[in-house]
């Protein structure tokens, strides 16, 4: 299930599975996450779709490269990626992180998105006040590890009860953290801190999109996902209830209902086309 492609010159490791002729579904990692976060999305969709889930650059076992790290760089990886694998057109699912990079490559090539599903991020940039703290955030790490900075993280990351009911999930993350080289994560605070608003052109969209957001997601709150949406023509919100930032691995179930609903009506608009 795990490969290896080059994409711009640098190693990708990526899951596939399901049908090579059925409708790819591309799942994008937050920060600093990996592959593996997507574990039980791509057991959910395999029986009617072909999922398949990357790490982003310098993540999990994709190689850094030695190009600045930017959301515009990772954009391009994942449409180069789409070149590689032959993909014309694909859903893409980007949580935080990744919905920042599905919604700068969906600028670039708006023709290669079948739809869109926007999870726990938003589109804009960051405050002055965020980005300093971004940089006194890699000041910390390359002075002290990434112990403090992962244990700090947590507590953002995931709704209150969920480290009662999914501490297998906190663990996992919590490792996927630690697994992260310092450096990467590192210049992957300065992509972020550097990245451009992408609100401006939400109208602009014309593929199925569908926002989902945790109720209690304090990174990026419902009334961020609730902007997009009401930016985004025919868009569809979704609030999964007592799950934080990660909704994918805090309340699967729901998840994968609402994504295989999604995936349903996109392949059913396909077949009336």
């Amino acid at each position: 299930m795990e490969k290896e492609i080059s994409v711009n010159g640098n190693p990708v490791s990526y899951f596939e599975e399901g049908l090579p002729e059925a409708l790819p579904v591309i799942f994008i990692h937050g920060f600093p996450f990996s592959k593996s976060m997507w574990m039980r999305q791509l057991d959910a969709l395999k029986n009617k779709y072909r999922p398949i889930a990357y790490d982003v650059r310098g993540h999990g076992k994709s190689g850094a490269g030695k190009t600045d790290f930017s959301i515009s760089l990772f954009a391009d990886d994942l449409l180069a990626f789409m070149d590689v694998l032959k993909i014309e057109k694909a859903v893409v699912c980007g949580l935080s992180m990744g919905g920042y990079i599905a919604l700068n490559a969906i600028q670039k090539q708006p023709d290669r998105f079948a739809g869109l599903i926007l999870a726990d991020t938003q589109c804009g940039a960051d405050t002055p006040e965020g980005r300093e703290k971004r940089m006194k955030t890699i000041a910390f790490i390359r002075k002290n590890g990434l112990d403090v900075y992962a244990e700090e993280s947590l507590k953002n990351l995931f709704a209150p009860a969920s480290f009662q009911s999914r501490q297998e999930e906190v663990k996992f993350i919590r490792k996927t953290i630690l697994g992260t080289p310092d450096e990467a994560i590192c210049r992957t605070l300065q992509a972020l801190a550097d990245r451009e608003e992408s609100c401006s052109c939400l109208a602009k969209i014309k593929a199925p999109v569908c926002v989902v957001v945790g109720s209690e997601d304090k990174i990026t709150p419902i009334q961020a996902a609730q902007k997009m949406a009401d930016a985004i023509p025919g868009a569809k919100l979704v609030i999964i209830e007592k799950a934080g930032h990660l909704t994918n691995l805090e309340m699967p179930g729901a998840f994968n209902d609402q994504v295989l609903k999604f995936l349903d009506d996109v392949r059913q608009n396909q077949l009336k086309k």
